[in-house]
């Protein structure tokens, strides 16, 4: 399984797992255990045979010969998921270096936000028990095997920790969500190119973070964190003024988040 760090330690986490992180991440999520089913809101897991399946299949061989390109490289990119990682990816969108040490109160928004998320997702995919398309076809993938062969398809966690935070910094700073949601999206599409995904998981992976972070809107310590942050981006982005986070990289980066894949 791939090593995740605290931020998003249960987005791969197994049941029996997620105890353990919520202890060493201090006070969990926001919503209470049995206030949303996320198994009554996606989907069933596409099958071999089935349409969505067949197509699944179809990418994942197309998406190979994206092997050795920029955006493979991105994809390699991607895969990392420390924090300082996750906030930096999402540093182009948002038009300001963010981290975890400049943006507590958005690290903790987040924090509580993927233990959601990710608990949600993470009963998905023990329920559903895909395989992935590694495991199926042959080809290339981003990252080694041994990484991910011991956990499941559907939905993808990575896609699902990178969908809670654009959705998530989006709230934050509505006038960039255009970008910050482009960027989600691919940081989902970065699965399918690594070959670690099929499609289909990173579509479940959305609908997985935005229904659960739909249902924790009313929860008061969720308003009270995602007012903060608020405040704490507001004062980064002023402070920045014109000095914003615009570089060449980023410049790379919009048109490989732009490029169509499949």
């Amino acid at each position: 399984m791939t090593h995740l760090p605290l931020l998003i330690a249960a987005i791969l986490a197994s049941a029996g797992a997620i105890a353990g992180a919520q202890q060493s991440l201090g006070p969990g999520g926001y919503l209470r255990p049995g206030a949303f089913d996320v198994l009554a809101v996606l989907p069933p897991a596409p099958t071999p045979t089935d349409p969505r399946g067949i197509a699944d299949r179809a990418t994942f061989k197309a998406t190979r010969a994206l092997q050795g390109s920029p955006r493979w490289e991105m994809a390699v990119n991607d895969v990392k998921s420390a924090p300082s990682d996750l906030f930096f990816d999402f540093s182009c969108a948002l038009g300001i270096t963010l981290t975890p040490e400049n943006a507590p109160r958005t690290a903790a928004l987040l924090r509580r936000a993927m233990f959601d998320t990710g608990r949600q997702t993470g009963t998905a995919k023990t329920y559903y028990k895909r395989q992935r398309p590694f495991q199926i076809d042959s080809g290339p993938i981003c990252q080694p095997a041994a990484e991910v062969a011991d956990s499941y398809d559907y939905p993808s966690g990575h896609a699902t920790a990178g969908w809670t935070m654009a959705t998530l910094l989006a709230q934050v700073a509505p006038d960039r969500a255009t970008a910050l949601l482009a960027r989600g999206r691919a940081y989902g599409e970065s699965r399918v190119v690594c070959g670690v995904h099929n499609a289909s998981a990173v579509e479940a992976a959305r609908l997985s973070a935005s229904s659960t972070l739909t249902a924790m809107q009313g929860e008061p310590a969720f308003a009270a964190d995602l007012t903060a942050s608020k405040h704490e981006v507001a004062a980064l982005l002023k402070a920045a003024g014109a000095a914003k986070h615009d570089t060449p990289a980023c410049t790379r980066e919009a048109k490989l988040v732009a490029q169509r894949l499949y």
